[in-house]
């Protein structure tokens, strides 16, 4: 929440979201509540192998992503989710993006709307 003196502070963007690969990531998780395999969130993600593990691991790190490895009849793989409190930080972060474009779509119009003072 920002405070009257510092109005464009945005203390609710969470750097750990702040990313567009894991902006992507949360999203795609958030739209996908059974968890998706690397391979799924590689594709709609659009990121490299490394790129992708780099930002899950960071997500994991903070409790964001959860994993779960399956074995099967074949070759063993990984299910990657958000958790619920992932998903609860994830959700707030994504009400402070929503604040800072209705501050921006106020304050345009405020400004092409208000008289320019007349300068000396």
């Amino acid at each position: 929440m920002s405070t009257p003196q510092a109005p464009f502070a945005y203390a609710g963007l969470e750097r750990i979201f702040h990313e567009r690969g894991r902006l992507a990531i949360c999203t795609c998780l958030i739209a996908h509540p059974d968890g998706l395999s690397f391979t799924e969130l590689q594709g709609a993600c659009d990121l490299t192998d490394g790129n992708l593990n780099r930002h899950l691991h960071a997500l994991a790190e903070v409790g964001i992503v959860a994993t779960d490895k399956q074995r099967g009849a074949g070759r063993p793989s990984t299910i990657y989710r958000i958790s619920k409190r992932g998903r609860e930080r994830f959700l707030a972060y994504v009400d402070e993006l929503e604040s800072v474009v209705r501050d921006v779509h106020e304050r345009s119009v405020s400004s092409v709307t208000r008289p320019k003072l007349a300068t000396t």
